[in-house]
């Protein structure tokens, strides 16, 4: 039998948001710029496209846009949240959630993580990791 696979697409809207400049912080962003991140990611607009286990995500901000692609179980490239190129795997974590441990491709800094789960009420909740700590997003289909 084969696994139903849970369906990320759609575009989402953020409803709220904790850590996410203690996240910076633990990144060693400086002050002025987790101030300018801060308010510029307080309502972004996120996109995913997904075709089986390969997902393309799309987030923009008044500041930035960011694309990343992947496919459940297989290494791929991006950046850290402050910017950093590493190394990500995203895995399942269960049915519904997606785990990524983050790697450094040079440098030292902070453990990186993010794991994206839909829930039963239809959010999809994003968690950010750096160090001990997590950012948690909160966000719902439009």
């Amino acid at each position: 039998m084969e696994k139903k696979i849970t369906d990320f697409s759609g575009k989402w809207t953020m409803k709220s948001s904790e850590n996410f400049e203690d996240l910076l912080k633990e990144l060693g962003v400086n002050l002025f710029l987790r101030k300018i991140a801060a308010a510029a990611a307080s309502s972004p607009a996120v996109e995913i496209t997904q075709q089986g286990e390969s997902l393309s995500i799309k987030t923009s901000t008044s500041v930035r846009t960011t694309h990343v692609s992947f496919t459940v179980g297989q290494s791929f490239n991006e950046a850290t949240v402050d910017g950093r190129p590493c190394t990500s795997f995203p895995k399942w974590e269960t049915d519904t959630k997606i785990s990524c441990e983050q790697t450094l491709q040079k440098g030292d800094g902070p453990k990186t993580s993010w794991t994206r789960e839909l829930t039963n009420d239809g959010e999809l909740i994003l968690t950010m990791t750096a160090g001990d700590v997590v950012c948690t997003r909160v966000y719902e289909r439009e």
